[in-house]
């Protein structure tokens, strides 16, 4: 609040209101006549503030005063007292409209204006005619008659205890600040920008500027607004609801940018919540968990990019991604610019193409890696502000790196000052404890056949992607939101109407999803991580199909780790494991995992998970990278793993990046690990073969894909072209000389075959067995081709051929 500054006139006293005989603010029933002696607001659970809130009550220049309207009145009062059971409703924060009785109305008898502010000495209404002072009715509200047919122009010159007057406007003169459109759509589920209609927004109403309130909360008996302006006693602050469609709404005149609020809920049950805003758009650093009003002022320059990839086709084109934790990839890097100066510069190095954020969404837990979100509009305070994180990504963006986020719409946490029961009941969650309940994560899962959830979801899914320029969203636990009994034991959850365990109004809203996404914001790609064997994944919405653009293949994930964590001698009779998944590759549009649940909780490092002495964990973790980018699917990599660190990774430390510095015994080791990511990357990018018909069956075709006893794997990627790339892994430790492997017949009359990548290479830790030549390809027919040649294969290594 700013004072007033120079004190009126004193030719022009200021004069208590006009209250006629027997009536008190336009009343008509006898009352006694109150004196017009300044009176302090009461209310026995709160003591007043030391000192009156200021980010609400702006100076207002005199001249600015507004002429009295002319107009006929809108809204006419009857021509009887308040009922004592408003006021009482009005001051225990239960009224429904709040703006029926505050403000300014017009009445039989005049003007009637009431001001609630608890805690003032005195409240004064400044007019174009003059100053009037209103009288202390009781609980902070003052009220007054004025005067006049038409409701006039006016200001509040606000005294508390030790301070000067401050000018206010009046917020309950404001028309509702959402239109008769947001509220259809928020009823029908169809406002897809639901975030520029609920929240907090920062505006200005009939030419003065505050801040409009809007948050949904149909089971509310009242709703007031609570926040660092009013001291967190929202008894000034009632919000008044929308009607049937749930929402409740305030604009605040003087409130702006940085203002730290939540809404004070009284239930049916007579309790009284503290919750922070579902929509808002930034959010206190936890521990704290107001919510924040926010501005963004970033200024996106990555025009270029969004028009690329507008025309971008996922499938099609290279995807090479890495996957990574914001707060511990560099720990010392506390903050989205921090990190944009190092990221962007690192992955292109290393020619990935993609990064996958964990969820950057706010979350009171660090421990929950972000997967229990609190604040599904806000990026995590903890490492700077939404432009921070905006900026960020608009690096990226010139780096020509596309970035990914984490989402999960699956659960949500139980915190207090969160969504769950956020009206004193199920409201985001089922009803049914049976449906609500998350087993696995202690967590609530959402209610996806209610229309408000949904919407609530899928405008979340929108929002990334249109105010954030995010190009992926990669689903979270997809599969817990398909099954009705996923983790749940006989008894322990309820059938759907047919009977069955598919949770139809999930896979609808997942449909719902995707294809609003899709329509909205072209180019960018939905990735499911989804672990069974649901139908149509990834195939489209107007088809049956979910509507995803990837799927996680979990199948691969699995069976190959399998097979790499068994000593050499004992592949062979788990050789099935690391040729199963080109039985369904093509049921799906797929994306190969190694993901952070890979290297956690036991499961150890990639490297770890090999057999044998350090020499053979790395060979061997090399030759696994080798193979996984050359079978079809695009490829994901979690941190730390390109330079294949031997411990699990710790979310309070991030990669061990020491293991790559010059004092490091194996230094040279790791570094060469890093140097093998960077050329399976720059030689994948350069290979059409090895992207451009990943689901397509005519891309792949199997060399010999039976060779157990010799722990051997060979085949042939094809571009769209017919330009073939061969991959041939050796998982056993032993030069195999001379070893014949069919080839495809080249155009070319030499036939002649290059290696283009060796992960037994000496620059990447290996032995250096390699065919430093190009081999020629002889007539002679070998596993279905008509051509083939004798090679070296090196141990525990994948070695590509291409074309000379």
């Amino acid at each position: 609040m700013t004072p007033l500054g120079p004190k009126p006139d004193r030719t022009t006293p200021a004069v208590p209101a006009t209250f006629l005989p027997g009536r008190a603010g336009g009343s008509g029933e006898s009352a006694p006549v109150r004196s017009a002696a300044p009176a302090r607001a009461e209310r026995p659970s709160a003591s007043p503030p030391d000192s009156p809130p200021a980010a609400a009550t702006p100076a207002v220049e005199p001249d600015r005063a507004a002429p009295a309207s002319t107009g006929h009145a809108a809204l006419r009062l009857p021509e009887a007292p308040l009922p004592p059971s408003e006021i009482e409703r009005l001051l225990r924060g239960e009224h429904h409209d709040p703006h029926s009785l505050l403000g300014a109305h017009l009445t039989s008898e005049g003007v009637a204006i009431r001001v609630l502010r608890p805690f003032a000495e005195r409240v004064v209404v400044e007019t174009e005619h003059g100053p009037v002072e209103l009288t202390h009715l009781q609980g902070g509200l003052f009220t007054g008659l004025l005067s006049g047919r038409t409701l006039p122009s006016y200001r509040l010159l606000v005294t508390y205890p030790g301070g000067g007057a401050l000018a206010q406007h009046d917020g309950y003169r404001a028309r509702p600040t959402l239109g008769d459109l947001d509220l259809h759509l928020i009823s029908e589920g169809r406002h897809e920008q639901l975030w520029q209609a609920l929240g907090s927004h920062v505006r200005e109403v009939d030419g003065i500027s505050g801040t409009a309130f809007a948050v949904w909360a149909p089971n509310a008996v009242g709703v007031r607004l609570i926040g660092d302006f009013n001291h967190w006693d929202g008894t000034g602050h009632p919000m008044r609801s929308l009607g049937s469609c749930g929402i409740w709404e305030l604009f605040v005149p003087g409130l702006g940018e940085g203002t730290h609020y939540k809404y004070e809920i009284h239930t049916r049950q007579g309790w009284v919540l503290g919750k922070a805003d579902p929509l808002a758009r930034a959010a206190q650093c936890p521990p704290d968990t107001a919510s924040i009003v926010h501005v963004s002022r970033h200024e996106w320059r990555d025009t270029e990019w969004l028009a690329r990839r507008a025309h971008a086709v996922h499938h099609r084109t290279p995807m090479s991604v890495y996957e990574l934790h914001l707060a511990s990839w560099r720990p010392e890097l506390t903050s989205y610019r921090r990190i944009a100066e190092e990221l962007p510069v690192y992955l292109k190095d290393l020619g990935f193409t993609h990064v996958e954020f964990m969820p950057v969404m706010e979350h009171p837990f660090g421990g929950s890696w972000g997967y229990q979100v609190s604040g599904f509009y806000a990026p995590t305070a903890r490492l700077g502000t939404p432009d921070d994180f905006k900026y960020l990504i608009d690096t990226l963006h010139q780096h020509g790196i596309g970035v990914i986020v984490d989402w999960v719409p699956a659960h949500f946490p139980r915190d207090d000052f969160a969504l769950a029961r956020f009206d004193g009941e199920p409201l985001y969650e089922p009803a049914d404890p049976l449906r609500a309940e998350h087993p696995d994560w202690g967590t609530l899962e959402f209610d996806y056949g209610r229309t408000e959830v949904r919407n609530f979801l899928v405008a979340n899914a929108v929002y990334w992607c249109e105010e954030f320029h995010i190009d992926g969203l990669r689903v979270d636990a997809v599969a817990s939101m398909l099954y009705l009994d996923y983790s749940r034991e006989g008894g322990g959850w309820t059938p759907n109407q047919y009977g069955g365990r598919e949770n139809l109004d999930a896979a609808s809203f997942l449909q719902e999803m995707n294809a609003t996404v899709y329509r909205r914001c072209p180019g960018v790609v939905t990735i499911a991580e989804e672990s069974t064997a649901w139908d149509g994944v990834t195939r489209p919405t107007d088809s049956g199909g979910l509507g995803f653009g990837l799927k996680w293949n979990m199948g691969w994930m699995h069976d190959s780790l399998v097979y790499m964590s068994k000593e050499p001698v004992h592949r062979k009779y788990h050789h099935n494991e690391i040729t199963f998944s080109m039985v369904y590759a093509y049921s799906e549009n797929y994306i190969l995992p190694i993901s952070h649940d890979e290297v956690v909780h036991g499961k150890q490092a990639l490297v770890a998970k090999m057999p044998g002495d350090w020499w053979q964990q790395r060979a061997n973790h090399r030759a696994y990278l080798g193979f996984m980018w050359a079978h079809p699917g695009k490829q994901l990599l979690f941190m730390g793993q390109e330079f294949a660190q031997g411990a699990e990774w710790d979310h309070e430390h991030g990669p061990q990046w020491w293991v790559l510095d010059e004092g490091w015994p194996s230094a040279e080791e790791h570094r060469g690990v890093q140097r093998l990511v960077r050329d399976l990357n720059l030689t994948y990018r350069d290979a059409p073969a090895l992207w451009e018909q990943d689901t397509a069956p005519d891309g792949f075709r199997w060399l010999d894909g039976g060779a157990a006893e010799d722990n051997l794997l060979s085949f042939v990627r094809y571009a769209a072209d017919g330009t073939p790339l061969v991959s041939i892994s050796n998982f056993s430790p032993v030069v195999r000389h001379c070893h014949r492997v069919g080839l495809p017949l080249l155009d070319t009359g030499e036939q002649l075959w290059a290696e283009v990548l060796n992960t037994d290479a000496a620059a990447y830790g290996g032995s250096g067995v390699a065919n430093s030549r190009p081999v020629k390809a002889d007539p002679t027919p070998w596993n279905g081709q008509p051509r083939s040649a004798e090679l070296i294969l090196p141990p525990l290594a994948t070695v590509w051929l291409r074309p000379a």
